[in-house]
């Protein structure tokens, strides 16, 4: 089946856990977590993992460890940077490269796509590849509205959600 629509889905301090990495074997959902991924999937979007985890290339945690985890909670695909901000590589948020290459695997329709996160490189990254971007106020949600507002326009929000379940809400209520 061809999805031509995703939502893209931060991890920590989106999905569950905090505003800090959380290994996986420590990481909590959320409560209503799995409930918001179940009805956007049910609405017809594919769901992709979209997370930065530099203490990937740190050593202090496996690339597959985060995959098989995130695989686990219902995604249908995983982003993940393994690298540190000081690498400078082309797939950590807010650049484009893991957007742009789902959207050519899945065939998306980069218009019909959202992306949810609680950091502005979250919506950066969003609002660079054409997806609609979605902040909620968990995790570090409120640092990207005040903190970190000059990173990126606020005001290219398609909405400012309390949670996820909220922006999946919102999502399947509205498209």
């Amino acid at each position: 089946m061809i999805h031509l629509k995703a939502v893209f889905i931060d991890r920590d301090g989106t999905l569950g856990g905090g505003d800090e990495v959380t290994f996986p074997k420590d990481f909590e959902l959320f409560s209503f977590s799995r409930l918001a991924m179940q009805q956007l999937k049910k609405s017809g979007y594919r769901l992709i993992a979209f997370t930065n985890q530099p203490d990937i290339s740190r050593g202090l945690v496996k690339y597959e460890e985060f995959e098989q985890e995130l695989l686990s909670f219902g995604f249908d695909d995983v982003c993940i940077c393994p690298h540190r901000p000081e690498e400078h590589c082309k797939c950590r948020k807010p650049g484009i490269y893991l957007i742009e290459k789902m959207a050519e695997q899945y065939h998306l329709e980069v218009s019909k796509c959202y992306v949810i996160g609680d950091r502005w490189s979250d919506m950066l990254a969003g609002i660079r590849a054409g997806l609609q971007p979605i902040l909620v106020k968990t995790g570090a949600g409120k640092d990207a509205l005040e903190i970190d507002a000059g990173k990126w326009d606020t005001q290219k929000a398609v909405y400012l959600a309390e949670n996820l379940l909220d922006a999946a809400d919102w999502i399947v209520s509205n498209h």
